[in-house]
C-alpha cells in the first residue's frame, strides 16, 4: 500500500496564537523535510490561522518558497500571520464574521479542509491551538473524513502539558536578558530608583525565572567597578514574582528597602500572571469588568500588573522612580536562538516524517516519556502547565538574590 510520500498529498499548515521565536522556522523546517521525503506535495498556508481556515483565506508555497525555505530560519513572526480563534466559541466566531449565523465552526473548517483537497494540516501554535486542532480531529473523525493532524508546540509562557520544553521559550528569555542588560543601565537616572521588569507568563512563571537566570548569567561575564558605583549588587535581579509563589508583601518590603538603601535601586523580576487573582479581585470589588478574550483569559494588558506591583512596593521602599519595562515584544518577536532552532528543525522533521505515515498528534519533548522527542496524543494537549519552582537551578538562584 503506497504511502503519502509516494504520491502527491496536499499539505496545509496554519500558525496561530500569539508569535514565538519558532513559528517561521517551523515552516522552514515543515518545507525543508517535505522537499526531501516528498518534493512533489502541494503545500499551502491558512492566512492567519484559524481565521483563514474558516474563511477559505490561502497562499499557495510555490517552487521559489520551497527552494528558498532557509531564509524563514533567519526571521522571527509568521509570515502566514496569526490569530486568536476559539472553533468551539460559536458566538465569537459568529460576532466576528467567520462564520454565518447558525453554523458551527467546526463543520465550516472541515468542510473548508475538504474543499481545498488538503491530506495534512499542520498547526503551530500553543495549549489552545493544538486543543483546537484536537478538538477538529475528533469532530473530522465522527463524520469520517480522512486528515493527519500533526502539531507542534510553540510558546514563550513553556506552559504546555505534556511538553517538557516548548518551541521559542529558551530564545524568549535569552532576547529577555538581552533587553534588561539596556534597561539596567537606567538605575543611574535617579536617585532610589524601581524597576519592574514584567515579563510575559500568564500561568506560569518559568519564562519569567529563565529571563532571570538568563541575565545573571551575562553578569559574570562582565567587569564592574564598584569604586565609581557600578557594582554587581546594583545591576543583579533583587526579586523574582512568579504565579506559582505567595507573595508576603510586608516581608518582601523590608527585604527590597535593605537593598534600596544599600544599593540605591532595586530591581524585579515580575511574571505578568503574578498577583493577577489579587488584582482582578480587587478590581471586580469595585464594580468594575475585567476584559477576557475568546478563550476566556483575563486581559493582563488592562489590569496592567507591572503598575499594580509598582503601587505596592514605591511607598514602602520610598523609591524616588518607579519605571516599568515589558519585554514581552521584544522577546516574542525574535529569530530563535542556535538551541532552539536545532529543537524547531529536529521536531518539524519528525512531524513530516509522522504526517507522512497518517498518524496525527503533536510532536514535542514529551514529559510522559523521559523528555525524549515524540508524537504525543493531542487529546492529552492541554495549557496551565505550572513551572516547578523546586527546581534546583531556581532554588539556588533565590538564595544568591537573598529572597529564600
Amino acid at each position: 500500500m503506497p504511502t503519502l510520500s509516494h504520491l502527491m498529498p496536499r499539505v496545509a499548515i496554519l500558525t496561530s496564537g500569539g508569535i514565538a521565536p519558532c513559528l517561521s522556522a517551523a515552516i522552514g523546517g515543515l518545507i525543508e523535510k517535505y522537499n526531501e521525503m516528498s518534493p512533489n506535495a502541494e503545500i499551502i498556508g491558512y492566512m492567519h490561522g484559524y481565521r483563514g481556515l474558516l474563511l477559505g483565506e490561502t497562499v499557495e508555497f510555490s517552487k521559489k518558497v520551497k527552494e528558498a525555505h532557509e531564509v524563514l530560519y533567519n526571521f522571527g513572526g509568521t509570515p502566514i500571520g496569526n490569530s486568536r480563534v476559539k472553533l468551539t466559541n460559536v458566538d465569537d466566531c459568529v460576532k466576528k464574521g467567520y462564520v454565518p449565523e447558525g453554523q458551527d465552526p467546526l463543520d465550516v473548517a472541515a468542510q473548508q479542509l475538504s474543499k481545498d483537497g488538503i491530506d495534512i494540516l499542520h498547526t503551530i501554535g500553543g495549549d489552545d491551538t493544538n486543543s483546537m486542532a484536537a478538538a477538529l480531529a475528533r469532530h473530522l473523525e465522527s463524520s469520517d473524513t480522512k486528515l493527519t493532524v500533526v502539531g507542534l508546540p510553540k510558546t514563550v509562557d513553556n506552559d504546555v502539558v505534556p511538553v517538557k520544553q516548548t518551541l521559542g521559550a529558551w530564545t524568549a528569555a535569552e532576547q529577555g536578558a538581552i533587553f534588561f542588560e539596556n534597561i539596567s543601565n537606567e538605575n543611574t537616572t535617579s536617585r532610589r530608583q524601581l524597576i519592574i521588569h514584567e515579563v510575559m507568563g500568564r500561568h506560569c512563571g518559568w519564562l519569567t525565572a529563565a529571563t532571570a537566570y538568563e541575565y545573571r548569567k551575562s553578569l559574570k561575564n562582565r567587569n564592574f567597578l564598584p569604586e565609581l558605583f557600578i557594582s554587581k549588587q546594583r545591576w543583579d535581579v533583587h526579586a523574582i514574582y512568579v504565579p506559582e509563589m505567595d507573595i508576603d508583601f510586608q516581608k518582601e518590603s523590608a527585604r527590597l528597602r535593605k537593598c534600596m538603601d544599600e544599593n540605591d535601586c532595586v530591581n524585579i523580576f515580575l511574571s505578568e500572571g503574578a498577583g493577577r487573582d489579587t488584582i482582578v479581585r480587587e478590581i471586580e470589588s469595585q464594580g468594575k469588568e475585567v476584559l477576557r478574550d475568546a478563550f476566556g483569559h483575563v486581559r493582563l494588558e488592562e489590569i496592567n500588573p507591572g503598575q499594580w506591583f509598582a503601587d505596592q512596593f514605591a511607598e514602602a521602599l520610598s523609591a524616588d522612580k518607579t519605571l516599568i519595562q515589558k519585554s514581552g515584544y521584544f522577546a516574542r518577536s525574535a529569530k530563535p536562538g542556535e538551541r532552539d532552532l536545532d529543537l524547531i528543525k529536529k521536531s518539524a522533521f519528525m512531524a513530516v516524517e509522522f504526517a507522512l505515515k497518517e498518524k496525527s498528534g503533536l510532536v514535542g519533548l514529551d514529559d510522559n516519556n523521559d523528555g525524549k522527542l515524540g508524537l504525543i496524543d493531542l487529546q492529552l494537549i492541554k495549557g496551565g502547565k505550572e513551572f516547578d519552582t523546586s527546581q534546583s537551578w531556581f532554588q539556588n538562584m533565590l538564595i544568591e538574590i537573598g529572597q529564600k
